[in-house]
């Protein structure tokens, strides 16, 4: 099967393409540079691996939550890539994508992601380990600081994403877990999550495809003739 995953939710930019068992990737922090480097580097990966965008299965982008500006560009670039391919497209929580990190590369057997909403708020998603992949424990949230707090559960968990250092009552709540350093999304831990869903034949196509805002008055424009 050959996958690609594309995220540009936070400050960070990641690509990361799965050829059968190899997988491939690209992740840095550029700032309000992700217009101007998403599509390159797809480019550039797709030919290192000597793959076309046709001989992919499926297309995998982070939905969100995060940066509105952010999310709208992963959203668009997917949807363009998989009209042009006509690929199916899989939809991954940012929140869980960061989740699975902590999973696969600690074991960690829960997990509380949060990540900076500006705002004076903070998206907020908590997941347990379920053989090896993040599920979710409760809905995705975005909240105040303190009600983020109140939610969390009272046995050992693990933290991830850039929240935690943005707000002095998760600052404090962080002395009560085992604190990952991992502070952004990666599109590498994003192909885990989408592999079951794309074996379901869930993927949707291109037309449909919807950002994750979790902020109910933000909204997305789709295709034209689609809305």
């Amino acid at each position: 099967m050959k996958v690609l995953a594309i995220d540009t939710a936070t400050e960070a930019l990641s690509v990361a393409l799965q050829v059968n068992d190899e997988i491939s990737d690209q992740f840095e922090i550029c700032p309000q540079q992700h217009s101007q480097k998403l599509l390159p580097l797809v480019k550039a990966v797709l030919a290192d691996a000597g793959v076309s965008l046709q001989q992919l299965d499926a297309l995998v982008f982070g939905h969100g939550p995060g940066s509105f500006t952010g999310v709208r560009i992963a959203t668009g670039m997917v949807q363009g890539l998989a009209y042009g391919a006509q690929l199916p497209v899989v939809g991954v929580s940012t929140l869980a994508a960061m989740a699975q990190q902590a999973i696969a590369t600690t074991g960690a057997q829960r997990v509380v992601s949060a990540i900076d909403a500006r705002m004076s708020e903070v998206y907020l998603g908590q997941f347990v380990n379920h053989q090896g992949l993040a599920l979710a424990d409760s809905e995705e949230v975005v909240c105040s600081p303190d009600d983020a707090v109140a939610q969390l559960p009272a046995i050992n968990y693990q933290t991830a994403g850039t929240g935690w250092q943005a707000f002095e009552p998760l600052q404090q709540a962080r002395h009560n877990a085992t604190n990952t350093d991992i502070l952004y999304p990666h599109a590498r831990y994003m192909l885990a999550l989408a592999q079951p869903k794309i074996a379901a034949g869930e993927g949707v196509e291109a037309m449909s495809v919807m950002p994750v805002y979790l902020r109910d008055k933000v909204t997305w424009k789709k295709l034209p003739g689609r809305e």
